[in-house]
């Protein structure tokens, strides 16, 4: 009923659009919109917006014949043709207001049967257009005030609106109202009935206004030359009954001064509400109207937008208030010019019997104590939107016990209060006191939320928009049943405040900025939370296990981080059905992590396996069980284990060297070579490599296990101590030693020592052709070496083994000094041919050990796997090499052999030239001869006479190399046809790779030279 009055007060005013019907606006509508020409057209071809599109004719070509509501107010339309609406028979809304229309067609609406409802307000209408309105006998809203036209006099064609329900008419030219001029109405029922005439009043025929039906009748007239005039308009409105009677601008530009009272007419008037809109009011004018309402049977007076004044005649006689009597159900004071009219006749008695009591926009600064103790019956009072401070309606002098002691519910919203405290002390002792709101306030801070005392019976309070610390919840009341902290920037919440309010049922707590919720929350009777537009990201049935009345919540509008335990979270509100997600789900949308930032969480759907954790931790074991297994599977494949063992034996070994040996090192190595080899080629061992290499007038220093292994020391640290005790490692490489564990281990010591160098160190002596692709997994580097590494292959032919040794032993280098050892077995003896030999049994491959060494070799019984028994249970047969090779397994042998093959000739010839010395001297090789000597001493002539005239003088740079070749070889330079010849040669002499050439690796160059033509004339003698 309320809405319904105010509706019609304003289309009193002159916004008469408000109370039409209106279709479903464009935002709301879920239709598209289409622009047609210079209208909006949208739900589905039924409406049509051209407001405001500055149109000054109907587009009607434009428009779909199938509208119901067009829009067309706020142009600069003048008139109305016949054809503007021809083509629209189911036109119902017509807005036509707020335009300059002078003239409608009398056919205008012909075709317009249905409409219902017509607004021409605002427009220049020079006379009622009856003829054009006469088609339109469904009309049930019309509205045609504040045009031009002079007079009020409706046409009789206005008897047949039978269905006319609101009707505005009149404007600023018509100067008076005529017994007559609704005579047409009098047998229509109107719902709303609003006149206007100039603000110049010049008649007023008494009964003018007998005829009007209305329970909303409404007047914009002022009467400051006529006042009597309000005498007779009352009268006309005796013994009717209404629901609102608004008198809007009676005085507009003076203050009545008659005495005479205007106002009589009012206690013969049957309204519910009285309304006084805009005007100028004294107190004698006032007091007037006042004292006809307390005799009158309305119940509800507004005075809004009053210029109000205090009578300069007015004098207090001290004998109390005139009215004293004033007994309604609500009063509305909005919108006062003088906050003095609070108590016009200096007192606050009117106020006593008003059930109650708005009072906005008066901006007041104090209320007297006694204005407290009048407001006894007060049981709504509304003081929003008036500034107060808290010292405004505080006063400590003031006694408040008794007073108010009808009031349940106060209004103290959008205001400036900012203590509690002052507020708890004024309501303290209104008993009644059940409601209290004073959101949109500045109250909240610590030091102005202590000591609250507030009245028990207090179940509902409204607080949104202050500015709140958690500390100042303990000045709240606590016998809340509703409590409303929204938009309180709240970050955290105080849980000691939640436990005391036991009988809490719903709470608001939107639009702070709570970072989390606590766990555990104990709220026994709270069936309503809202948490919306808050910061936390995380939330869980956890945290309201402990709110079994709980059925609303609202939580949207969060930045959500999307996790597992928030899918679980709303699985478990939204299918157990417990508690409903009011808004849900267009409010809830991922803010974490990035890549799901605005997803709405009803698509998020994470995978069942990510959100188990029984699955997960019985997928984790499963496939950690599988990667332990795999592991196993790929360290068995490649030997992990062999290495393993074999790396913590090395460093057990280095420990124990370092603990037994004393620091520092010396440079110098106690072998040349140490031998690495199968117990199955120990004889070609002892009767083919050693005495070659230690049988000569500068021999070799080699280490083998037979002879050279100290006794009593383990096996392990005998290898790892003699392969780092010598020069060089030969590996001779047969099928016994892939299959020989020792030999593997000695391999393996032999990689670790040359880390990070190039394998210089390591030679590789193939005895017999082993297919590298044969080889187990874990001789990987002992693959890598063969495929990539040059190695010395034993020659099977007796002739070429001489070229073999020396290629082993240029590759070893001229014998240097060793430091001197003791050997653990007897010295080599001294014999050309013969070796001093230990015997290994065949069942343990390695020298025997004392017995007492035997409880610490038992330790390491485990690792020392039997030599002999290794080598003949893991023999297999090895497929041929298919790797490069080459006789003596030196570049330089592809020197001397391609140099003999660019000069075919020159040994050629010297072979018919020299046959007999050649002879001579190659049969007198082995007897050592002076001349011997003397090609001994020539070379070593030659070579230094040519590496000491720059640079090094124990090494040949390549200039002097080429000098070297081109005076002592001429011939051999001379017949290649390749200009590079010399780079070449130089390229494959430099092993070390130091861009010079050393006597050893010259001597290789005429070694290799000599052994092909040797072969050469071997071959001539032959033939």
């Amino acid at each position: 009923m309320i809405w319904k009055l105010m509706s019609f007060s304003v289309l009193l005013l002159g916004a008469l659009t408000s109370t039409s019907p209106t279709p479903t606006s464009p935002s709301s509508s879920p239709t598209t919109n289409t622009e047609v020409g210079p209208c909006r057209i949208y739900n589905f071809g039924r409406s049509a917006d051209c407001l405001g599109r500055q149109l000054d004719h109907v587009p009607w070509r434009r428009l779909p014949s199938t509208l119901e509501d067009i829009d067309l107010s706020y142009n600069k339309l003048q008139a109305v043709l016949a054809n503007d609406f021809l083509r629209l028979p189911r036109l119902r809304i017509l807005k036509l207001q707020f335009n300059n229309v002078s003239h409608i067609d009398d056919d205008a609406f012909k075709y317009n049967p249905l409409l219902k409802y017509l607004n021409l307000f605002n427009n220049s209408l020079q006379e009622i257009p009856a003829t054009a309105l006469s088609p339109l006998l469904n009309l049930n809203e019309l509205y045609m005030s504040n045009n031009l036209y002079k007079h009020a006099t409706l046409a009789d064609g206005f008897s047949k609106f039978v269905r006319l329900q609101v009707l505005s008419m009149g404007g600023p030219l018509v100067m008076g109202l005529k017994k007559g001029d609704f005579q047409a109405l009098r047998n229509i029922q109107l719902e709303g009935f609003a006149i206007k005439c100039s603000s110049n009043l010049s008649y007023y025929e008494p009964g003018s206004l007998e005829d009007i039906q209305t329970r909303q009748m409404g007047f914009d007239m002022a009467i400051d030359q006529q006042p009597n005039t309000l005498l007779q308009m009352l009268r006309d409105l005796a013994n009717k009954t209404f629901s609102v009677i608004q008198f809007r601008n009676l005085f507009e530009f003076t203050y009545y001064m008659g005495e005479e009272d205007i106002f009589q007419g009012l206690k013969d008037v049957t309204a519910y509400q009285v309304i006084f809109h805009r005007g100028k009011f004294n107190e004698n004018l006032l007091r007037m109207a006042l004292m006809n309402l307390q005799v009158a049977p309305i119940k509800r007076v507004r005075l809004q937008y009053i210029d109000f004044a205090r009578s300069p005649t007015f004098v207090d006689s001290g004998e109390g208030s005139s009215i004293t009597n004033l007994e309604l159900d609500k009063l509305d004071l909005w919108y006062i010019s003088n906050p003095d009219i609070l108590r016009f006749d200096w007192r606050f008695t009117w106020f006593n019997k008003i059930r109650e009591l708005s009072i906005r926009y008066v901006y007041f600064n104090s209320v007297p104590c006694d204005a407290w103790v009048e407001m006894g019956g007060v049981e709504l009072m509304d003081v929003s939107n008036n500034r107060l401070e808290s010292s405004f309606i505080f006063n400590q002098r003031c006694d408040y016990k008794g007073t108010m002691q009808s009031l349940r519910s106060f209004d103290l919203s959008t205001n400036e209060l900012s203590s509690l405290k002052d507020l708890s002390s004024l309501t303290r002792e209104f008993q009644q006191l059940q409601m209290i709101d004073f959101s949109n306030n500045k109250l909240g801070s610590a030091e102005e939320s202590r000591d609250c005392v507030w009245e028990q019976n207090i179940t509902r309070v409204i607080a949104h928009h202050n500015q709140f610390v958690s500390e100042a919840l303990h000045c709240l009341p606590t016998t809340v049943h509703y409590l409303d902290l929204s938009y309180c920037e709240l970050d955290q919440l105080d849980m000691t405040y939640f436990e005391k309010t036991t009988n809490l049922k719903e709470l608001l707590l939107s639009g702070n900025k709570i970072k989390f919720i606590p766990s555990r929350w104990k709220s026994p009777s709270l069936q309503s939370l809202a948490l919306d537009g808050n910061s936390f990201g995380l939330i869980s049935m956890e945290s309201f296990q402990d709110m079994p009345q709980l059925s609303r919540l609202m939580a949207g509008n969060n930045p959500y981080h999307c996790t597992c335990e928030l899918h679980a979270f709303i699985q478990d509100t939204t299918s157990k059905g417990k508690v409903n997600l009011t808004d849900w789900p267009e409010n809830y949308r991922c803010y974490h992590p990035e890549a799901l930032l605005n997803t709405v969480i009803s698509n998020y759907l994470p995978g069942h396996v990510a959100c188990d954790i029984r699955l997960v931790i019985i997928i984790c074991v499963a496939t950690t069980a599988a990667v332990i297994l795999i592991l196993m599977v790929i360290c068995y494949i490649f030997d992990v284990p062999w290495y393993t063992k074999a790396t913590y034996q090395i460093v057990r070994a280095k420990y124990r060297a370092h603990k037994e040996k004393a620091a520092g090192e010396s440079g110098v190595f106690a072998y040349h070579a140490f031998i690495s080899y199968s117990h199955s080629d120990a004889d070609w061992v002892r009767d083919q490599l050693l005495p070659s290499l230690e049988n000569n007038r500068n021999p070799y220093r080699l280490c083998i296990h037979e002879r050279d292994f100290m006794p009593g020391k383990w096996i392990i640290d005998n290898i790892i101590e003699n392969i780092e005790s010598s020069r060089k490692v030969i590996f001779v490489l047969s099928r016994h030693f892939v299959n020989s564990e020792w030999c593997n281990y000695e391999l393996y010591f032999a990689q670790q020592r040359a880390m990070g160098k190039t394998f210089s160190d390591v030679i590789l002596v193939v005895k017999e052709p082993i297919d590298p692709s044969s080889l187990p997994s874990k001789y990987c580097k002992l693959k890598k070496m063969l495929s990539t590494k040059t190695y010395l292959e034993w020659p099977q032919q007796d002739k070429q083994q001489a070229f073999f040794w020396a290629q082993l032993k240029s590759v070893l280098g001229k014998p240097s000094p060793t430091r001197e050892r003791t050997y653990s077995a007897k010295s080599r003896a001294s014999s050309v041919g013969a070796v001093s030999v230990i015997e290994l049994p065949p069942e343990d491959g390695r020298p025997q050990i004392p017995q007492a060494n035997v409880d610490r070799e038992a330790e390491f019984q485990k690792e020392d796997i039997k030599r002999n028994n290794d080598e003949v249970s893991n023999q297999r047969p090895i497929p041929a090499l298919k790797g490069r090779k080459l006789n003596g397994s030196n570049e330089i042998s592809h020197v001397a052999l391609w140099i003999t093959s660019q000069v075919p000739g020159r040994c050629g010839d010297r072979c018919h030239i020299v046959m007999g010395p050649c002879s001579i001297t190659f049969l007198a090789v082995r007897d050592m001869g002076s001349q011997l000597e003397q090609a001994m001493e020539s070379l070593i002539k030659v070579f230094h006479s040519y590496s000491s005239k720059e640079g090094d003088k124990y090494k040949l740079s390549k200039p002097e190399l080429k000098n070297l070749l081109q005076g002592e070889l001429e011939d051999f330079v001379a017949a290649s046809k390749d200009p590079l010849v010399v780079e070449r040669i130089m390229k494959d002499l430099d092993e070390n790779q130091d861009g010079q050439v050393d006597f050893q690796e010259f001597v290789v160059l005429v070694a290799a030279m000599t052994v092909a033509c040797n072969e050469f004339f071997v071959e001539c003698m032959k033939q």
